[in-house]
């Protein structure tokens, strides 16, 4: 595999995003408070695991990702074919790039009830949370580094082995990759990072399942609620885990997501 290759690419460029968008949002949290919807202390006072651990934990994920990643690339085609492939897509002007959004649908789609499925019932086994999803969930008080820090397990599970399915069952090539986990990288970073921004947050206006939507389920009230991850919440409503809420200005400056139900 070529360094600049696209598998190369797909596989580095998510991870990039990653540490950049997060670290923008980190940036910005350090200064936004009215904007926050958790203050910056509990960051610390009510989070069961350092961001010492965060960042390994995170690394850890990332680096499976990438081995898992090389191999299906190496299964399903190499860099000159899918090149060639997209030349003539290309080509095709509008038809290629309506071809890529038809696959970006069925990727969020399959990606999305992967997640559900997967996270609802490691909520509902007493053993998979107690041993496995309960590693994200030390994360009490979210924020954007966070994102990605899973058991190994839930991590292989369900956004490795979602995001490969989703890539197969789409039928993309590795370039339109990078662009669909680089979406899914930032989704997930936004949905973490603690901060309703007041405009230009795209992830807000093009999609429910968002920052507050995400706060919910990490609160006490909600962790039986909003399953849906990354994009829509479909799925917790038609199997009844959708939880509303409203955010609302919190006692002391800032914001707070709260659960009707």
């Amino acid at each position: 595999m070529e360094f600049l290759s696209d598998e190369a690419l797909a596989i580095f460029v998510p991870i990039l995003v990653y540490w950049v968008y997060s670290g923008m949002y980190m940036a910005l949290g350090q200064s936004m408070d009215r904007y926050r919807l958790h203050p910056r202390k509990e960051e610390d006072s009510k989070n069961l695991v350092s961001k010492r651990e965060v960042v390994k934990g995170v690394l850890l994920q990332q680096l499976v990702q990438a081995g898992v990643a090389a191999v299906v690339f190496t299964l399903t085609g190499d860099s000159s074919s899918s090149a060639a492939s997209y030349d003539k897509e290309a080509a095709q002007g509008y038809f290629y790039y309506l071809t890529v959004a038809r696959q970006f649908g069925v990727a969020m789609v399959v990606l999305d009830g992967w997640q559900y499925a997967w996270h609802r019932y490691m909520h509902l086994n007493r053993f998979l949370y107690r041993h496995i999803h309960s590693w994200h969930h030390r994360l009490v008080v979210p924020y954007a580094f966070g994102s990605q820090y899973n058991h190994p397990v839930e991590g292989l599970l369900l956004d490795t082995l979602g995001g490969a399915l989703a890539f197969v069952v789409s039928g993309m090539s590795p370039r339109a990759s990078i662009f669909f986990f680089s979406l899914c990288t930032a989704k997930g970073v936004d949905d973490h990072c603690g901060l309703w921004l007041p405009a230009g947050n795209l992830f807000h206006l093009f999609f429910w399942n968002n920052t507050a939507y995400h706060d919910v389920h990490h609160q006490l009230r909600g962790s039986r609620f909003n399953f849906s991850q990354p994009f829509f919440v479909t799925w917790d409503k038609l199997f009844g885990t959708h939880m509303p809420y409203v955010l609302e200005e919190r006692p002391g400056g800032g914001l707070q997501a709260r659960p009707l139900c």
